[in-house]
């Protein structure tokens, strides 16, 4: 019997890892997954996951990232 392994990831991580998820799927209809060639895969998925987020994370502002003034005004922080 393996091991059992526990992941505790913060939503920010578990966001990627679905995307990874997603693009893997579409990375292995393309091509045969074999054991030679899923650790690249895998890293390739995460990579280009990572790099959407990262690009959405520069692109898209959160209702977070304003703040509001007392006179009802907001700005943009940072």
């Amino acid at each position: 019997m393996s091991k059992e392994e526990f992941l505790h990831l913060q939503h920010s991580e578990s966001v990627v890892a679905q995307m990874a998820a997603t693009i893997f799927s579409s990375l292995i209809q393309q091509q045969q997954l074999t054991a030679e060639n899923e650790d690249e895969l895998v890293e390739r998925s995460i990579s280009i996951a990572t790099k959407l987020a990262l690009r959405a994370e520069q692109v898209i502002k959160s209702d977070e990232e304003w703040v509001k003034r007392p006179t009802g005004s907001a700005f943009l922080a940072g």
